[in-house]
């Protein structure tokens, strides 16, 4: 398994994996697949053109395919840039319980804190039920500061979600 930064190259294996994401997990993201799927390739490829302040990584397994993906973006106003965001985190399932998660959250947390001068906080949602998630979030130090009830909505079924942040730098 290795872990690198996508570029416009990945465009067509991040979207079959984004979709792949929203066909699994539909609870779990803002968007649907049904949303996603009729979107161009371009779209994809826009969604994942780096700078130092918003990338997307990708998980690899040993045969080069992509199997885990997740974004980060950081706030680009003058009062917010201290903080940035992470989001559409997701592994396959057939590859989770295995430590991928973690690995990739490592990477982007590494990355973000080098790349993004000044930034002190990570945020990210995660659907309150989603106790794996959460632990996995909790191991690296997100601490939950919030919940917004109902904040997705789903085939009639509301969906809370939890707000988590990671503090990296010690705040006034």
């Amino acid at each position: 398994m290795y872990i690198r930064l996508l570029d416009t190259f990945d465009a067509q294996v991040y979207r079959e994996v984004r979709l792949r994401s929203l066909k699994n997990d539909p609870g779990s993201f803002g968007s649907t697949y049904e949303q996603e799927a009729t979107r161009p390739l371009e779209n994809f490829a826009e969604r994942i053109q780096h700078t130092k302040d918003q990338f997307t990584l990708g998980c690899f397994d040993d045969s080069n395919i992509l199997v885990g993906i997740v974004n980060f973006a950081r706030e680009n106003r003058l009062k917010t840039t201290h903080k940035g965001n992470i989001y559409g985190m997701y592994i396959e399932p057939q590859f989770r319980g295995r430590g991928l998660g973690k690995t990739l959250l490592l990477a982007l947390i590494e990355r973000a804190t080098k790349e993004c001068d000044g930034l002190e906080q990570i945020h990210l949602t995660v659907v309150s039920n989603n106790e794996s998630a959460k632990r996995l979030y909790a191991s690296l130090g997100f601490a939950v500061y919030g919940v917004e009830p109902h904040a997705l909505k789903f085939d009639g079924h509301y969906f809370d979600e939890d707000l988590m942040v990671l503090r990296l730098a010690k705040l006034n």
